[in-house]
């Protein structure tokens, strides 16, 4: 592992965020996530597990000689990207934040990374957002991901129709750089037809109109590409209402316990994709999770606690509690070389790190960052049975 010696300390501590936390035991990590808005139903379940970790990491007492990692909570409302440059630069000049933990939605997280991250130079990790635009971000070795991007997503949607032998399909996205990215992405890899491909608006009253022209251009199924708490569910509940369409391919973005407890009778056969992980570190993350009264089974949230405990292993590496560190040893400490760390074990991984040794973190998510600093990852495939989600496999 690359060890780095901050040797620009001096200069780091006119930033707002490391002169914050060079005066206080106590290390402040924003967890910015869209409280309110489209996935406000998702968001709670994150910020708690990337919380699971920072309290792991407390719990230890061997963070950087005692000092305590404190989480500082901050609304992206998903969608609306100045309230979310607002509540960032808050995180950064008031509560001096050494990093953060977000945001979510693809949208939102870029206007954080460009309008307040770079300028600061304060890294981020978002445990959610997949837009491919982002992998080519100008961020200045600040920006990093656990989720993959929706190239990826976008193929494997694809592979999953091909699979079914479904050669004709509509398609209905969220009009923003998320649902953009992930149609253009499926679009690319999509080996049949797509008969209308239409964006739709989040928060209106009625998509009528939306679920018509789609009807009209016909497709044996409807592909939605939007958000569970707003656009995507009520196109579904139009397509369902009109019988249009009966049959519903879906993006992460749908991925929630709201949907099926809404509309889940009526989506029997429905499938789609979520990034999700198996094997022995997803199983250690589900344990701690249920122990701790979290609700680990929602989506990204094993991806969040991975976010939050990457930025303190970074840190850790660095022998600083400071934006430099994060920037300049989350690959190190995410990838080979070292001693497999998985969740439960981050007092293990702090005293590696202390003597000088490496670590490979795996986490809840397997995790290898990878070009840019983001996730390989793997998808869960699903489908609605019984108005529920059922596992088919993982690609």
């Amino acid at each position: 592992m690359k060890k780095v010696l901050l040797a620009g300390v001096a200069t780091a501590a006119l930033t707002g965020a490391a002169f914050a936390e060079s005066h206080s035991e106590e290390v402040k990590i924003g967890v910015i996530l869209g409280y309110t808005g489209p996935i406000e139903s998702l968001t709670p379940q994150m910020a708690d597990s990337a919380e699971l970790a920072m309290k792991e990491v407390n719990d230890s007492g061997k963070f950087l000689d005692g000092k305590m990692l404190a989480s500082v909570r901050a609304d992206s409302t998903c969608i609306d990207s100045a309230a979310a440059t607002a509540a960032a630069e808050r995180l950064v000049t008031t509560d001096g934040v050494v990093a953060i933990m977000g945001a979510d939605c693809s949208g939102v997280t870029g206007a954080v990374l460009s309008n307040v991250a770079v300028p600061n130079g304060v890294p981020m990790v978002s445990p959610s957002a997949t837009s491919p635009a982002l992998s080519t971000a100008e961020d200045n070795g600040l920006f990093f991901r656990t989720s993959p991007s929706d190239a990826r997503q976008g193929d494997v949607l694809a592979a999953i129709l091909a699979d079914k032998d479904i050669s004709e399909v509509a398609v209905t996205y969220t009009n923003n750089d998320y649902g953009k990215g992930l149609a253009d992405a499926f679009a690319s890899s999509f080996g049949g037809t797509i008969t209308l491909s239409a964006p739709h608006e989040d928060g209106k009253a009625d998509y009528a109109a939306e679920i018509g022209a789609l009807a009209s251009a016909g497709g044996e199924v409807l592909v939605v590409l939007g958000y569970a708490d707003q656009g995507g569910k009520g196109m579904i509940q139009g397509a369902l209402d009109s019988g249009a369409f009966d049959t519903f391919v879906m993006g992460d973005g749908m991925f929630a316990d709201s949907l099926t407890a809404d509309l889940g009778a009526d989506m029997e056969g429905s499938f789609g994709t979520v990034p999700w992980s198996e094997g022995e570190g997803t199983e250690a993350f589900t344990k701690l999770a249920a122990d701790a009264g979290v609700n680990g089974e929602s989506s990204f949230t094993r991806e969040s606690y991975d976010a939050a405990a990457l930025i303190a292993l970074a840190m850790m590496a660095g022998g600083e509690a400071t934006s430099e560190a994060v920037a300049a040893n989350m690959l190190d400490v995410a990838n080979a070389p070292g001693e497999k760390i998985l969740p439960g074990q981050l007092g293990r991984a702090l005293e590696i790190l202390a003597e000088g040794g490496d670590v490979d973190y795996v986490g809840a998510t397997n995790v290898e960052l990878i070009g840019p600093g983001e996730a390989a990852g793997t998808y869960r495939e699903y489908e609605i049975k019984d108005g529920d989600y059922s596992t088919v496999t993982f690609r």
